[in-house]
């Protein structure tokens, strides 16, 4: 029987932050990097699904949850993150990476070459039409707003201006419990902005990643994650995409886990 107990563990970081991160189940190692505005619990259900046939590392990313931080941020910094957890987890690992979490994970795996042995994305969000781009200063907006204590107004930026919902959603959204955990780690936000850059696809990364990548979309989520899926499978040198039909954006754990472990698996 696999061993499914999840407990908290702690790696060093190269430039001395602690990482966070809670490892289960008994099987090839698979670390799974969050997305924007959420810490490792969003993977939560995630990792307890593919215990049964991996471990999974399921760690915070700097400045959350259980996680140091230390400035001045760089996504270098948070790659060397990712690797330290590949330590942790023997040397080398596949790497599961969600929305912003997708396009670091893509970084990591141009960056840590054979330690990183199989690659999954799911919904990176990079924006093939260039007039649909957020703004070149988002990363500045984000972290000007947090300095002046507008936690909320950040998270309130990122999901209308953004990630573009309903302004009748956001204003809902801020009358949840939720909001809080959100305002806690605005200044996070800023981090995943840097990830994306300019939000386009990162086509000289993209050629340099040489493992066996997928790419995943949900069919009933937004439009242009499937387009970007195909593209940016198309630049791999070895990726391939796979839509999870009836899957939005937050996709459930049991589609995921059941895609991941064919992937992986084979």
């Amino acid at each position: 029987m696999s061993n499914t107990t999840s407990t908290l563990h702690h790696v060093t970081s190269k430039d001395g932050t602690t990482i966070a991160f809670d490892r289960s189940g008994d099987g090839p190692p698979v670390i799974l990097v969050c997305g924007g505005s959420v810490d490792r619990m969003s993977n939560a259900g995630l990792a307890a699904q593919l215990a049964s046939d991996f471990t999974a590392f399921n760690y915070d990313r700097r400045g959350r949850g259980d996680s140091g931080d230390t400035l001045p941020y760089a996504v270098d910094r948070e790659i060397e993150d990712i690797d330290a957890v590949v330590t942790a987890a023997g040397g080398a690992a596949f790497l599961y990476g969600t929305s912003s979490g997708a396009a670091l994970a893509l970084a990591a795996a141009e960056k840590l070459g054979g330690r990183i042995t199989k690659l999954a994305l799911w919904e990176p969000p990079f924006i093939l039409d260039p007039s649909a781009r957020p703004p070149a200063d988002t990363a500045k907006t984000f972290a000007d707003l947090v300095a002046a204590g507008r936690r909320s107004d950040a998270v309130e930026h990122f999901t209308a201006k953004v990630v573009g919902l309903p302004a009748e959603f956001v204003a809902f959204a801020k009358t949840q419990p939720f909001w809080a955990a959100q305002e806690k780690i605005a200044h996070t936000l800023a981090y995943d902005a840097t990830v994306m850059a300019d939000y386009s696809l990162p086509l000289e990364r993209a050629a340099n990643v040489t493992i066996p990548t997928i790419i995943l979309a949900g069919g009933a989520s937004f439009p242009f994650m499937r387009e970007t899926a195909q593209a940016l499978a198309a630049a791999l040198p070895n990726g391939r995409t796979r839509t999870l039909e009836g899957q939005e954006h937050n996709v459930a754990p049991e589609a995921m886990a059941s895609a991941l472990k064919e992937f992986f698996g084979s």
